[in-house]
């Protein structure tokens, strides 16, 4: 990776995180993916107090499907509980394929347990926090929600917590994704808007001009 290309991902990876300051929950939300690091940071909090609940949320998506047999969810379920996280309390929603589903059918595992949750931490992927906020805010807008994320800078990540199977250059195309995206699903209906800055859709553009193009949405 050149120096100007990681100055252009690191502009998308600062935009795509939100810095929330959490609160106490009622539920830990953890959206599966890839990542396992992911599981880690949702065990952690709840080992911290910050929710009486973790939930996972994941079945097998676009990248996962080709990676493993289990779904996301029982994979990250059992990372909690190696971590010392009670069995009894992670739920698990196997599902889902996207992060429209992971809210959704989340919503749905919870109102057949009759679980009232008011009060939502979702963890995510570093540069998912920005668009998986915008989702659960479209698709649950009747709760309280913050987003975090493993707590890692940009170079740490790419380092240390990517999945074995990914390279940083695959990260970097699945941030340029997902921002695409957060322009797009807005008028698809399946986001809230969020405004992005012209040095962010610029460093997007500059990207996509260098070849990080594989993971933009077609049609």
């Amino acid at each position: 990776m050149t120096d100007y290309i990681r100055q252009l991902a690191l502009t998308l990876w600062d935009y795509h995180r939100l810095n929330h300051t959490l609160t106490k929950a009622d539920v830990i939300l953890v959206l599966c993916s890839h990542d396992l690091r992911v599981a880690e940071r949702g065990a952690e909090l709840f080992l911290e107090g910050w929710a009486p609940l973790l939930m996972f949320s994941g079945g097998l998506g676009v990248i996962t499907r080709h990676m493993w047999s289990k779904p996301e969810a029982e994979l990250f379920a059992q990372i909690a509980r190696d971590m010392g996280v009670p069995d009894q309390q992670i739920l698990i929603e196997d599902r889902s394929s996207n992060t429209g589903e992971n809210v959704l059918f989340s919503r749905q595992l919870l109102e057949q347990r009759r679980l009232d949750a008011e009060r939502f931490i979702v963890v995510q992927k570093p540069y998912m926090e920005r668009r998986s906020f915008a989702t659960f805010r479209k698709v649950w807008p009747q709760k309280d929600v913050l987003v975090t994320s493993p707590q890692d800078s940009f170079d740490d990540y790419l380092g240390r917590y990517t999945n074995s199977a990914l390279t940083p250059d695959d990260v970097i195309n699945i941030m340029v994704g997902d921002l695409q995206r957060i322009q797009l699903y807005p008028k698809l209906g399946f986001q809230i808007p969020q405004p992005i800055p012209q040095e962010v859709w610029a460093a997007y553009e500059a990207l996509v001009q260098a070849g990080y193009d594989r993971h933009l949405a077609t049609g």
